[in-house]
């Protein structure tokens, strides 16, 4: 009688109110194309299967999507490099040549390059530690990259930040501290809107993250001050080595936020990722109804970090199942292949391309010199705000600029 009561319910209450009886869809390709005009320089159009998004307080996005081919192929040649990317830093840890923490991105691809199309580039976006391909992806490079997590003076913040300290005038890194950079984000967000700026802040953190005090404070202000923060909660299934379900009493992420309107999406889905970035972003920025609350599900193939084999809290058949049906690269190599953008040989010169370049990156980053011990006293403080003196480890050690 209870299950027949709460049919009912559900039934009568609206759609963006409703408790999901199915799960957000995770496959990388199930996107069936729609309509591609005879022009090959028109945009085709392709729909999104029913369950790529379940919303909370709010209308989903449609389903139908506008995409060019060069974009797919764009997105397509970006994932590889990134993954690539991440292989080589895995390689190069193995080798003892990254020390430290070195936590990798490898098989989330979908969420980071995706989100980077459909935001502007005057969008801030700032993140956790597994933060490499955003890096890449809003402004750096891989030789910066990689010459960082070698400690060296080609690297992004010069040899002295690491993996978890990588910036660019607009992606606020890297950070350390598990949710710290949420509430950063929402101040982010009130700078620009106290700016008049028409731009949003996009502050991602992980479900290992998603009960952390400091996000519900960050949720409360921005809801409070209306402000154009979208928090994006990458759940990729496991914070550390600890399943969300054994973590978190309500794993629906995206209706987490309290009064702010949440979205679930499958994150394993290049076009979804991009569609609910633009929606977002429209959502803060063009329609200013405040804070949006999105949830990429998403899977990483390794573990937490370097150290953690990722094989002690799952299975390794689980993770070979994820590999061989649920990779986001090859799901949009499906889809450029069967809607005859690419033939299977033209994806695999770009899988060269991607290799030379992360190559090249790799020996120009080790070719690089470690900072000088005077690099120690620099970037302390913002260009032209530093003192005249700087004390050191003791009180006689002092450096004058």
């Amino acid at each position: 009688m209870a299950s027949l009561a709460r049919a009912r319910l559900a039934r009568r209450l609206p759609s963006s109110l409703r408790v999901h009886a199915r799960s957000v869809q995770t496959s990388a390709d199930t996107t069936q194309l729609h309509d591609k005009p005879a022009d090959p320089s028109q945009p085709i159009t392709v729909k999104l299967h029913e369950d790529s998004f379940h919303s909370y307080l709010c209308d989903a996005p449609g389903l139908e999507v506008q995409i060019t081919k060069d974009e797919l192929l764009t997105m397509y040649k970006q994932m590889q490099t990134v993954r690539r990317m991440e292989m080589a830093a895995d390689a190069l840890y193995k080798a003892k040549l990254i020390r430290g923490f070195c936590h990798l991105a490898i098989g989330q691809e979908a969420v980071s390059v995706g989100l980077e199309h459909g935001i502007a580039k005057n969008d801030r976006v700032i993140t956790a530690y597994r933060c490499h391909p955003y890096a890449v992806m809003r402004g750096g490079s891989i030789k910066g990259v990689i010459g960082e997590l070698l400690g060296r003076q080609i690297g992004m913040s010069h040899g002295k930040g690491g993996s978890m300290h990588i910036f660019t005038p607009t992606f606020f890194g890297g950070n350390g501290i598990v949710g710290a950079q949420v509430p950063i984000g929402a101040g982010v967000s009130f700078a620009q809107k106290y700016m008049g700026e028409k731009t949003c802040t996009f502050a991602l953190y992980g479900d290992g993250a998603s009960n952390q005090g400091q996000v519900f404070e960050a949720f409360n202000m921005a809801k409070l001050w209306n402000l154009p923060t979208v928090f994006v909660c990458e759940n990729n299934k496991y914070g550390m080595g600890t399943s969300s379900a054994r973590s978190s009493s309500n794993t629906e992420y995206f209706t987490r936020g309290d009064k702010i309107p949440g979205l679930q999406v499958n994150g394993m889905d290049i076009i979804a990722t991009k569609r609910a970035a633009e929606f977002a972003r429209k959502w803060a920025v063009d329609e200013e109804k405040g804070p949006l609350l999105l949830e990429f599900v998403t899977y990483r193939y390794g573990g937490h970090s370097m150290s953690d084999p990722g094989t002690t809290y799952r299975t390794r058949e689980e993770v070979q199942r994820m590999r061989s049906t649920q990779d986001p690269i090859r799901g949009l190599q499906k889809y450029i292949e069967e809607w005859g953008i690419a033939t299977e040989q033209e994806l695999k010169q770009y899988d060269k391309e991607a290799k030379s370049e992360v190559d090249a990156a790799v020996e120009e980053a080790k070719a690089s010199p470690e900072p000088r011990d005077e690099d120690l006293w620099t970037d302390i403080y913002y260009k032209g705000t530093a003192p005249p003196v700087m004390r050191g480890r003791e009180r006689e050690e002092v450096h004058r600029y």
